[in-house]
């Protein structure tokens, strides 16, 4: 996933900032149409950054100012956010922050300072509705590290991978015939599907990392590869208390993982989604050891039940220094073959009430969702604690991205220390443009 060569609009439009004095940014994302050959006779057409899908890896350094600007090349007005950054709410890319849209065939430009450090990335953030050819659902996303100024370097090889669905439609999951969902008939690693593109190519003692995106719109994915384990050390970008192997990689839409996986079972694997349906519709990639080759094996890994608790410390957190915030989530019925409308507190978004916090104050937030459908919560511009899970207390581990499981509560501790608007939604496209959003507002 690297940068297209520079063309001669993006020449003439240096040519052009350099004639007036701008200095040119220091990233530049260009929001265009591209055409996506995810296997052979099938081809996705769709928006992206740069030509590609997913965007140009964004590697920033923690702590160095930068500036990127976004030419929007579309029909319609768009926006990025910089999810997982700590950047002021006029930059973040959200609409419902103060973020200014970049209109269509216009551009805009974004300076902040990178941090965290960590696997963090960037997408569109405009509402999409039933029209799944916009925002979340399009190739608008791609990786943004932030490199710490000390890294370790603990493993020989990086690889960095996003999950995506495609080819979307409006339809009835399972037997409920009156409520609809997104339903999608092909996936991908990057940008092929499972079979076609470049193999994963590693030798035997390798230790690879594995930067793992769910940039899926909607849905939870779950990822084994056949005879490995997966040495978990970070969760949505932060280093966790407890790094375990695992037989099993869960993320919701929008969550990362950072797992080392040392390579010491050669032969031709598949690293793939576990539900078949999904798998065979695309979702993997293929992992070849130096000197093997033949078809792609795959076998289905024991059951096991993922758990963020296990990356954490059984040790107790600060006291909140505010009451508890209880945000009770709950699904309404909007009609007969329509889309469910979401509820924070009895209200739907605009009009769910903000969270009111004060500088320098933690919070904690219980997340209480009374419905039958689990839930990814996103945060911007701050960082949140697990402090108790589906009624285990934990402490340790940071996220920004928690899911919420179907009739379960879940805390967490956030500190405000980023003062302006911040959004707190599901992060599931469909939920979020359907009033499952709120805002948290500083005194």
């Amino acid at each position: 996933m690297r940068a297209t060569p520079m063309d001669r609009r993006d020449f003439l439009a240096m040519m052009a900032q350099a004639a007036v004095g701008e200095p040119k940014p220091d990233v530049t994302l260009r929001i265009s149409p591209v055409e996506l050959e995810i296997a052979p006779r099938r081809t996705i057409r769709t928006t992206g950054y740069n030509g590609s899908v997913p965007g140009p890896v964004l590697r920033l350094r923690e702590g160095r100012p930068v500036t990127i600007e976004v030419q929007n090349e579309s029909p319609t007005p768009e926006i990025v956010h910089w999810h997982g950054l700590f950047s002021p709410a006029e930059v973040d890319g959200a609409m419902e922050e103060g973020t200014p849209m970049v209109p269509a065939h216009a551009s805009r430009r974004y300076t902040f300072v990178p941090r965290p450090a960590g696997t963090r990335w960037y997408h569109t953030h405009v509402s999409a509705g039933r029209n799944l050819k916009r925002s979340t659902y399009t190739g608008q996303f791609g990786f943004l590290y932030v490199e710490p100024t000390t890294d370790p370097g603990q493993y020989d090889a990086e690889v960095f991978l996003a999950l995506h669905g495609w080819e979307p439609y409006l339809g009835a999951m399972g037997t409920d015939e009156g409520t609809l969902d997104v339903i999608y008939q092909s996936f991908t690693m990057n940008s092929h599907s499972l079979g076609y593109g470049d193999p994963v190519r590693v030798r035997e003692g390798q230790r690879v990392m594995l930067r793992i995106l769910n940039a899926n719109a909607t849905m939870l994915h779950r990822l084994a590869l056949p005879g490995h384990k997966f040495e978990v050390v970070a969760l949505d970008g932060n280093c966790v208390p407890v790094p375990r192997e695992v037989e099993v990689l869960e993320l919701g839409p929008a969550e990362r993982i950072d797992a080392v996986v040392t390579m010491k079972q050669p032969g031709v694997w598949i690293l793939g989604e576990l539900d078949d349906k999904a798998r065979n519709a695309g979702l993997g990639v293929v992992v070849e050891y130096a000197g093997r080759e033949g078809p792609a094996q795959w076998a289905a890994p024991v059951a096991a039940h993922w758990d963020y608790t296990i990356f954490g410390q059984q040790r107790d957190t600060p006291v909140p220094d505010a009451q508890l915030v209880p945000l009770v989530f709950r699904q309404k019925f909007a009609g007969n073959r329509w889309v469910d409308h979401w509820t924070i507190n009895g209200k739907s978004f605009p009009k769910t009430d903000p969270i009111q916090v004060q500088l320098g104050k933690r919070y904690r937030l219980r997340f209480d969702n009374q419905s039958d459908e689990a839930h990814p919560l996103h945060l911007h511009r701050h960082s949140f604690e697990l402090t108790g899970f589906a009624g285990v207390a934990t402490s340790g581990v940071v996220k920004d991205v928690v899911m919420v499981p179907a009739r379960r509560q879940v805390e967490v501790d956030f500190v405000a220390d980023n003062p302006g608007p911040s959004l707190l939604h599901c992060h599931m496209q469909l939920h979020m443009d359907y009033g499952f959003m709120t805002l948290v507002e500083y005194a």
